[in-house]
């Protein structure tokens, strides 16, 4: 028994404090190396590098269509599925009959909804740097309802050319008859379908954590790297922005479904962290997106939709545009092609079929620039983000090799 008690105790060490030294060490070179290879990734940009970022977007772009077609062929029962479905309905679409009048309305709110869908997702899944849709599109549309309900009297747009173009019906109604409630239900649909494309937009980050964790690999991901190593440094958490994000991510593993529900549903720059929390701590599926959902497609989106109808109904867009003459020097500057503007977009909206003035506000310039850019941007910052993930690739393929040495 001796004997068998001294075999037990053999194998166990006692860690020294050299041991400890030598595992502290350790980390602190993985950790410099990986800011070392951070920042070597993050000057693969356009504009310093541009023969090798188009390069290594190329590459990185072939290997993702393999990947992807990859996946289809493993899923190839469900895209037969959905091909003969589409076949289907080619056939029904194509073949004249009493249908037709059904086929036509349901193609219209299709893609009116696939449209708004799409701009939500692209709001929020995290390619580049993420396309403001909101600014951009839907807070501007919900904005030219607004006033063009306010001139009109009435939210009963003759449809065609509604929603490609705004047009007072012939019988207008009375401004006093415009409420709140009406312009938000006009604006429902396409307000709605843009959150829940912005839902969808939340779930990879979601995948990734939660594939990460169940087959304990490293994901080529920056920003669950970043949540790792907060996770390891949540005591010493000093800075702002940190203690934020430990805050969500204590809400949502806490609370559940109310706790995403509550990130979901107000602007929050964070709500990232949300989705690769629920999956890291393998939150279920239908719970995180759920939620999400609820939170994006319905609460949030009430929120800004209230915030922009409020901000650009009638007297408080007089206001705005009085006061603006008030400010000293350049006041009456500012307000003259603001004023231009609206009477331009007034007369629009009561004469069908007749294009604006000639001489266009330069308003509406300017605002077509912004826009422009930002997609510009948008696509450059896609191809960088790309660039850098296939030189990961490679960085990782040359640490794997110096291991095997």
């Amino acid at each position: 028994m001796a004997a068998n008690g001294a075999s037990c105790e053999q194998p166990q060490k006692r860690v020294g404090p050299k041991d400890k030294q030598n595992g502290k060490s350790t980390d602190l070179s993985l950790r410099e190396r990986r800011q070392k290879d951070k920042e070597e990734r993050l000057s693969l940009v356009l504009w310093r590098r541009p023969v090798v970022t188009l390069h290594y977007f190329l590459l990185e772009t072939l290997i993702k269509l393999k990947e992807c077609t990859l996946q289809l062929w493993q899923r190839r029962g469900t895209v037969f599925i959905f091909l003969l479905l589409c076949f289907l309905f080619s056939i029904t679409y194509s073949t004249d009959g009493s249908h037709q009048t059904y086929v036509q309305y349901l193609e219209k709110k299709f893609l009116w909804c696939a449209y708004w869908v799409g701009l939500g997702i692209l709001s929020s899944v995290g390619l580049g740097t993420g396309l403001h849709t909101f600014l951009l599109y839907l807070g501007p549309h919900i904005a030219s309802v607004t006033l063009a309900a306010y001139e009109c009297g009435s939210t009963d747009f003759p449809e065609p050319p509604y929603p490609d173009q705004i047009i007072c019906p012939k019988d207008g109604g009375v401004e006093a008859s415009i409420s709140i409630f009406s312009i938000m239900s006009k604006v429902r649909l396409e307000a709605c379908m843009w959150g829940a494309g912005t839902a969808i937009g939340e779930l990879p980050p979601y995948f990734m954590a939660r594939a990460a964790r169940q087959s304990g690999t490293d994901p080529d991901d920056e920003d669950y790297e970043e949540f790792e190593e907060m996770l390891e440094q949540a005591e010493g958490a000093q800075d702002f922005v940190t203690r934020a994000k430990l805050g969500v991510q204590h809400m949502v593993q806490k609370v559940g479904f109310f706790g995403i529900l509550a990130c979901a549903s107000i602007p929050n720059p964070l709500f990232d962290l949300a989705g690769i929390t629920c999956g890291h701590f393998l939150v279920p599926f239908w719970t995180f997106f759920g939620a999400t959902l609820i939170g994006k497609a319905v609460i949030k989106m009430h929120i800004q939709k209230l915030f922009v109808i409020i901000t650009f109904s009638k007297h408080i867009v007089e206001q705005m545009v009085s006061l603006m003459g008030s400010v000293p020097k350049i006041g009456p500057s500012l307000q003259k092609p603001f004023s231009q503007y609206l009477e331009a977009q007034k007369n629009k909206l009561h004469h069908a079929g007749k294009s604006g003035p000639a001489d266009e506000n330069w308003l509406s310039w300017v605002f077509e620039k912004v826009v422009l850019a930002m997609v510009c941007y948008f696509v450059i910052s896609i191809i960088n983000s790309m660039a850098q993930s296939y030189a990961k690739r490679l960085q990782q393929l040359r640490h794997s090799e110096e291991k095997s040495k």
